[in-house]
């Protein structure tokens, strides 16, 4: 036993080390647990989300909701994603949390703002506080001094700030992402010390400045998310020096000037977007230094020219957007060496020349097989179509529109996917194209402005049943307007104008449900834009962004009366009818149309009173009902009140009233004129019934009174001459 005693006194030693190093750890535990409810306590609503927060079962703190520990029990993580909390952040205690790594307040509904006490998590690896939209104020100074922070997202939140120079502090960030939180002035240089950083994200702020020169030191870099902002002056040469750049994203700023050969310089590369800026010049060659790039957007800029090798290598590329730049140049060198995936190509409103054939006759697209999306409208294309186009069995969209190809379209066929077929404004000719009867899921069809003829088939809307956007304007169709065209049941836009049509305007538009409500239809965020007549002007309708209902029937030779079937399609904001032969009256229930906004009935013979219910048109901006044999007064009030030109209703010879002239003169007066002729025409009868009864009272007394006087002197006479025939 003499010899048990040192180890018993051993190992009870160690059991007291033990118990009073835990004690302590006991106590910074209680701590944190005691801190989180009465964090809770300020908080409204927070017992459903926050139920398991509880000093009864504290000894538990590890098993809480949204709570993870280490080893020790201390709270390693504190996760409150998507709780939707309402209170504040000011009763938080984050001294009592110094074993915490890892927090996220996203999608809280907190609001208030962003205490300074949040710099005492000394241990902090990650912070999170995105899509909380009321917390305002700065971003607490506190935070640049967390050495151990590799993410900081503060994200969607209502600060109004700037990018403080003590951003640099942070050495060991690997990820920035201070998106939308409306930042003002410009990058500091200090960013550069970030030299960790593989992610940086500062989008839909309001930054201004140019990017610095220091963004080359940050040589770990894979992602640059900069849109959305103010940004300008040149890109800075040192981007060169990212070799690991996997995405860089600038658009949507004020950046300027011309790009420099080699400044994508990492073999990594995978998307590029600079598009809405004011770059200008030769867009670089070689952009697929390393045949990773699957994405270029460089639209909507001031681009001259693509030099030859522009897309060399290119053998992953998937989308290319040059929209909108002043590119000169044959159409063979836009397109990529490589047609393996190429699935979105992208080059209106270029210059661009040239044929979609080569000199061999063969379609530069023929074995583009996966090319979902082809923009080539507002160039300078002529030349003929093969029947290579038809037969891309991934086409979605195909805008060849504003160019100056010609010929007989050659549609044999059509693919299942095709959904937008945009021909307009070239020099097509022939019939309407037969092939189109097999586009069963096509939604847009514009044939304008070409030189098509005949007449319109009336399998349209059989065999089209998903179309909502028509328009075959200004061309040479003839004969009448089908009665089945009234089967569309999702037909959103119809534009028939500047034909030669003939016949009644049909009437029975109940099918129509697809002008009562409003669609929107767009392709994988591409703008989908159309030329329409709108208001009286050319209009570019986005059917991305808004929804349409409207018909245009104008410049025809369409006869008989206006139908009452027009009146039933609610949706409609604008009807078009003027320039045809038209006569009869207005329909009376035109007011039903309470969304139109433009109404042209001009230049027909329609005659008659513009109906009251035009009272009800509340929402119209543009009318104009000239040159008819309309009659009588204008209706007045709400929205026709605005309509001040009178031009809208000038060649009418019988209307009068605001704003033409008065209705005093007029040999149709209004409803009120007639009331008030029809009082005057009774008291005139009041009158006369009323001096007629005065002379009679008056003669019949008068005969009474001197009754007698007049007998005696007749009597007299009588004896006087009896006397004298006695003697």
């Amino acid at each position: 036993m003499k010899h048990l005693y040192p180890v018993g006194l051993f190992m009870l030693s160690c059991t007291c080390l033990q118990l009073s190093a835990a004690a302590p750890a006991r106590v910074g535990i209680s701590r944190e647990a005691e801190a989180l409810v009465n964090w809770k306590a300020s908080l409204a609503g927070a017992n459903k989300s926050l139920r398991s927060w509880s000093l009864a079962n504290s000894t538990s703190l590890c098993r809480w909701w949204h709570v993870s520990c280490d080893l020790a029990g201390h709270i390693r993580k504190l996760d409150l994603d998507d709780t939707s909390l309402n209170g504040t952040l000011d009763r938080f205690d984050f001294s009592a949390f110094p074993h915490l790594k890892i927090l996220i307040l996203s999608q809280t509904g907190l609001h208030g703002t962003i205490p300074a006490g949040i710099g005492n998590l000394t241990s902090l690896v990650e912070l999170d506080i995105s899509s909380c939209p009321y917390l305002r104020g700065v971003i607490p100074r506190s935070i640049f001094q967390l050495k151990h922070l590799a993410v900081l997202r503060l994200i969607d939140l209502g600060l109004d700030d700037m990018l403080p120079e003590e951003i640099g502090n942070l050495t060991n960030l690997q990820e920035l992402d201070l998106s939308m939180v409306t930042l003002t002035g410009s990058i500091p240089q200090t960013i550069g010390m970030l030299v960790k950083l593989q992610v940086l994200s500062l989008v839909g702020n309001n930054l201004t400045g140019s990017i610095p020169m220091e963004i080359g030191n940050m040589t770990k870099l894979q992602t640059i998310y900069l849109q959305h902002n103010n940004l300008e002056g040149q890109l800075p040469g040192t981007i060169s020096h990212l070799v690991k750049l996997q995405d860089i994203i600038l658009s949507e700023n004020q950046l300027l000037g011309h790009i420099f050969p080699g400044i994508w310089n990492s073999s990594l590369l995978r998307s590029v977007d600079i598009a809405n800026n004011n770059f200008s010049g030769m867009f670089p060659s070689s952009i697929c230094v390393g045949g990773a790039l699957t994405w270029i957007g460089a639209g909507y800029n001031g681009f001259t020219g693509l030099h030859h090798q522009t897309f060399q290598n290119c053998t992953t590329l998937q989308i290319v957007d040059f929209t909108a730049n002043n590119i000169v140049a044959e159409l063979r060198d836009c397109l990529s060496e490589h047609p393996g995936d190429l699935t979105t190509m992208a080059f209106s409103q270029n210059q661009l020349y040239g044929t979609l054939l080569t000199d061999q006759g063969e379609d530069f697209f023929r074995n583009r097989t996966y090319l979902s999306l082809i923009d080539l409208s507002n160039n300078a294309l002529q030349g003929g179509l093969s029947n290579c186009f038809w037969n891309l069995p991934d086409l979605e969209f195909m805008d060849l529109s504003s160019n100056s190809f010609s010929s007989v379209v050659p549609f044999k066929t059509c693919q299942d996917n095709l959904k937008y077929l945009i021909l307009a404004n070239n020099h097509f000719r022939g019939t309407f194209p037969l092939g189109l009867k097999k586009c069963k899921n096509l939604t847009t069809l514009d044939l304008g402005g070409n030189n098509f003829s005949g007449t319109i088939p009336s399998w349209l809307s059989m065999s089209l049943p998903k179309l909502n956007f028509l328009r075959l304007s200004s061309n040479i169709f003839d004969g009448i307007i089908p009665h089945q065209i009234l089967q569309f049941r999702q037909l959103q836009v119809l534009d028939l104008s500047k034909n030669k049509l003939t016949g009644p305007v049909p009437d029975d538009f109940t099918n129509f449900t697809g002008m009562a409500d409003s669609i929107y239809q767009y392709h994988n965020g591409y703008r989908v834009q159309i030329h329409i007549v709108w208001k009286n002007v050319d209009y570019v309708y986005d059917l991305m962004i808004a929804a349409m209902a409207g018909i245009d029937l104008s410049g025809n030779s369409l006869s008989q009366e206006i139908p009452d079937g027009l009146t039933t399609l609610l949706g409609l904001r604008y009807l078009n009818l003027s320039g045809n032969y038209l006569s009869g009256r207005i329909p009376k229930g035109i007011g039903n149309l309470v969304l139109l906004e433009s109404l042209d009935l001009s230049r027909n013979q329609l005659s008659g009173e513009i109906p009251p219910s035009f009272l009800s048109l509340k929402s119209m901006s543009t009318l104009n009902l000239s040159n008819n044999e309309l009659s009588g007064r204008i209706p007045m009030g709400n929205q026709l009140q605005t309509l001040v030109d009178p031009s809208i209703y000038s060649n009418n010879p019988g209307l009068c009233g605001f704003p033409l002239n008065d209705c005093m003169n007029s040999s149709t007066p209004d409803q009120n004129e007639t009331g008030q002729a029809e009082d005057r025409e009774a008291l005139w009868l009041y009158c006369f019934v009323a001096a007629g009864f005065i002379f009679g009272f008056w003669l019949y007394w008068g005969m009474i009174l001197f009754r007698s006087e007049v007998t005696k002197k007749i009597y007299s006479c009588i004896l006087f001459f009896q006397a004298k025939s006695n003697v």
